[in-house]
């Protein structure tokens, strides 16, 4: 009775700004299991090819007058993860750039309210950059209810370890990332609950795209 009682009363602790795992995703997300529902979610099969713009020399929908981001950025640290699908694991490495990478948990009121957000933006950018979910330190059962609920169906892969997160030294989420064509971190955004116009903004001064109405 306790532990659900805690269960209940968890997200209204949790900061409006972000959320950190402390006391959450006890249960892990194992891999389907026969007769389980299908995933709402993409599977990951595709994440290593190029957006059809950015493997394209001069295409793409770049914003009037900017410019590309200059030479630097972190690279994205050398994990393998698995997807929520099933499949093989994916290097993070190998995920093909523009990519945006949002770190969400169901548990986390601030991921949730964005999520929509993120599957709008990967509807409206397709050929553009690849809208990536990791999902943290949460029960595969939640995580698939929010899809459902939410209509996300962008690929998600999974890290219950926080494995990602230890690597950038970031502790709340959500968390995203804004990764170029050559697979460099431009930017980290950890302000909480982003909507269309931030994404869009972000999107455009980091990555040098326009993001469609």
């Amino acid at each position: 009775m306790n532990r659900r009682l805690a269960l209940l009363v968890l997200p209204l602790l949790l900061a409006v700004a972000g959320c950190t795992a402390d006391n959450a995703g006890d249960e892990p997300a194992p891999r389907p299991a026969a007769g389980e529902r299908p995933s709402p979610f993409r599977d990951c099969a595709t994440l290593g090819t190029a957006p059809t713009a950015a493997a394209t020399p001069g295409s793409g929908t770049k914003t009037p007058g900017t410019t590309a981001p200059a030479a630097g950025g972190q690279a994205l640290p050398e994990l393998t993860l698995s997807c929520f699908t099933g499949g093989a694991p994916v290097a993070l490495r190998s995920v093909a750039g523009p990519a945006v990478i949002n770190v969400w948990a169901s548990w986390c009121p601030p991921c949730r309210k964005e999520l929509p957000a993120f599957q709008r933006l990967s509807q409206r950018t397709t050929g553009q950059l690849q809208v990536v979910g990791v999902n943290s330190r949460d029960s595969r059962s939640g995580a698939q209810s929010i899809g459902e609920d939410f209509g996300v169906r962008f690929p998600i892969l999974v890290d219950q370890g926080e494995a990602l997160q230890r690597e950038l030294k970031r502790n709340a989420i959500p968390l995203t990332l804004f990764v170029d064509a050559d697979g460099r971190i431009r930017h980290i955004d950890a302000t909480g609950a982003l909507d269309d116009a931030q994404l869009a903004k972000l999107v455009r001064q980091h990555l040098g795209l326009t993001v469609p109405a």
